[in-house]
């Protein structure tokens, strides 16, 4: 802050804490100096959120000005920190090259901000926001603002509070990280490249530059430079000669793609194409396809199979058979390398780390491949993957529709198609499809579903077919609740469960939002088990799966309007926030600082708790409005089975 720094670390391993303040009210300098130095001299490293663009810049230049530093008053020190400190936040917003990189640091950083690639635009997280995903106790935004001067040890006390509860928090995210840091442990010593703090895109352009610079002799620092830069890309040149098409549907989408010419600046929202056909509605763009029956209950009976087919690998098989490079790089040294890591992968078991390594290069590459700031930079490659990847599969997609009685389309997306066919064709199916693997010179992986919940193309569940399983490996699946288990005849049964988007309620991403789990829950207990969803919430009083996590930036802020005694009181709310719908508490109102809108968290009856800070109570004394979730329930149910109610949702 402006006349207070105040820094905290704590041990990875142990509770230590060590807490350094420099205000008007106390000088710890010399100590935090001591500390820093017996960092250094131990080759301790620090663990951090955002550290490498933040935490490490203050570190580096404390110690570099020490000298000076010890010869200053507590509020001129302070104050020298604090300029410090805007002036790295500055650089970071304005893009600009920090004061201090990684290589330069007297103390080396983990920071787990990066190595969960939180720093990604579709990705990006502050602390707070993984604090509530991660269901921390308390989630506390900074209670004072930096500028304000710090008047009593009470506010001291509190801003220190602040940092220790965001310290703990990290070191939270430091242990759900610790297979990732290992990893990179191994692959930073192995390989001489500082790859600790690296996301998995940085991993896979690190390691795929550094393999092909030894297989083309060409210098890492030159291949960092080349990139393909087009102003235009033409697809019918780029498109595959096996690509063609029966029906009328898909012969236009065939010639909206030939005559298509892309601008590599400009592709959002560029192309759009809609195919119906057979019940399904198929959107294509430039990034991919997507397209699901309507919303439903589709089960594999009365002679009916439900079978799942995807492409094995399907982004990178399309490069390595094709033989597709940026074309600012030496095609065979690129293809055989890339091949290489795919034969690898497949000698190598899933355990061994490698076969993780090479996975995430294959993956991450095509991605690189329309990033500005790689070496292989180069949309009509990503244009090349995309365009034909989707064309490809409507031709499978339009091969097993045409060539088998009674199928039935359920849904298709980026790599594979789920349709429910007559049991009798189960052969054909899989001979069309390796006439299909034949032309495309791609292979495909299958499976059965015994049902589908559909939503839409992105929320659904899937159960897949039950295989027999040995006893001990029933047990271990007994805590897994995303799989449906049976015992017949003294004999195990098991069938994995697939949730996508609301569906999704377990091993989340921290940087996704889990709001309302309760919500996801209960529909998976009504589709799979048949139980009433007021019954399972009486049954679930874990207060956390009620919560509901939102943040707000900009020229926004919370206001919360409570009633008390019969006057409104409107208090400001912090920019992340936790909270559940009550039968009575206040309204939380997002209101624009500039113009004075006002959109309400909640629309309509429904009152808010905030919960940022969790509190252990008898259940009722939470007040939990269970009506608002069974009308959330209600709704998603009516959604899928329409049917359901004899009359229209009127829950009260």
């Amino acid at each position: 802050m402006k006349t207070c720094f105040v820094a905290v670390f704590e041990d990875y391993k142990t509770e230590d804490t060590r807490v350094f303040v420099v205000s008007k009210f106390r000088n710890d300098i010399v100590d935090l100096l001591e500390f820093l130095l017996q960092n250094m001299k131990q080759d301790q490293w620090h663990i951090s959120y955002n550290g490498l663009n933040f935490d490490s810049q203050i570190t580096q230049s404390i110690l570099l000005n020490a000298r000076m530093l010890v010869r200053m008053d507590a509020v001129s020190i302070a104050e020298f920190i604090y300029q410090k400190a805007q002036e790295a936040i500055e650089k970071k917003n304005l893009g600009e090259f920090l004061e201090f990189s990684p290589k330069d640091l007297f103390i080396k950083q983990i920071d787990v901000f990066r190595l969960n690639h939180w720093d990604n635009k579709a990705k990006l997280s502050s602390l707070k926001w993984i604090q509530y995903s991660m269901d921390w106790e308390n989630i506390v935004d900074m209670p004072l603002h930096h500028t304000y001067e710090l008047q009593t040890v009470e506010e001291q006390e509190m801003i220190i509070g602040y940092c220790i509860n965001d310290v703990r928090s990290t070191k939270e995210i430091m242990k759900r990280s610790t297979e990732q840091i290992r990893l990179r442990k191994t692959l930073s010593q192995e390989y001489g490249i500082d790859l600790y703090s690296a996301s998995e895109t940085k991993i896979s352009k690190e390691l795929f530059m550094l393999f092909l610079s030894e297989k083309t002799g060409i210098k890492k620092y030159e291949l960092r430079k080349m990139r393909t830069i087009r102003e235009r890309i033409v697809v019918k040149d780029i498109l595959l000669s096996y690509i063609s098409f029966k029906r009328p549907e898909f012969q236009r989408l065939h010639k909206a793609f030939q005559s298509l010419i892309v601008n590599p600046e400009h592709t959002k929202g560029a192309f759009k194409h809609t195919v119906s056909y057979k019940g399904v509605n198929t959107d294509y763009a430039l990034g991919g396809l997507h397209g699901a029956r309507k919303a439903g209950i589709y089960e594999a009976k009365n002679g009916m199979i439900i079978i799942t087919s995807d492409v094995v690998s399907f982004y990178p098989n399309l490069i390595i058979r094709n033989g597709w490079s940026p074309a600012h790089l030496p095609k065979k040294e690129f293809c055989d390398q890339y091949e290489w890591f795919f034969n690898e992968r497949r000698k190598i078991p899933k355990k061994d780390p490698r076969n993780y390594v090479y996975k995430i290069i294959l993956n991450a590459t095509y991605g690189l491949s329309n990033e500005k700031d790689s070496f292989l930079y180069d949309p009509e490659l990503t244009m090349r993957v995309t365009i034909n990847g989707q064309l490809s599969l409507t031709m499978l997609y339009e091969m097993l529709a045409e060539g088998i009685p009674g199928a039935i389309p359920l849904m298709q997306n980026t790599d594979g198609l789920e349709m429910m066919i007559p049991e009798e064709y189960k052969e054909k199916y899989f001979q069309i499809c390796q006439e299909w693997e034949r032309i495309t010179n791609l292979e495909l992986e299958h499976d059965e579903y015994q049902k589908m919940i559909i939503g839409d193309v992105n929320n659904y569940i899937a159960i897949n077919k039950y295989k027999e399983v040995d006893e001990e490996t029933y047990n271990k699946l007994l805590s897994n609740p995303h799989n449906m288990l049976k015992i017949e005849n003294g004999k195990y049964y098991h069938a994995p469960v697939k949730c996508k988007g609301r569906f999704e309620f377990q091993g989340l991403p921290l940087h996704k939002n889990k709001s309302h789990l309760i919500v996801r829950k209960a529909l998976y207990h009504y589709f799979l088990n048949g139980i009433d969803p007021s019954e399972y919430l009486k049954a679930n009083r874990n207060i956390l799966d009620y919560c509901a996590g939102v943040k707000i930036k900009g020229n926004w802020e919370f206001i919360e309007h409570k009633i008390n005694d019969g006057v409104l009181k409107k208090s400001p709310l912090q920019k992340t926030l936790r909270y559940y719908i009550s039968a009575s508490g206040s309204k939380v109102i997002k209101t624009n600082l500039s113009d004075g809108r006002e959109i309400q968290l909640e629309a309509g009856r429904w009152y808010q708790t905030v919960f940022n800070k969790q509190e252990r109570r008898e259940w009722k004394e939470y007040d939990v409005d269970d009506r608002y979730y069974l009308e959330c329930i209600r709704r998603e149910q009516m959604n899928i089975v329409p049917h359901l109610f004899d009359t229209q949702l009127n829950l009260f």
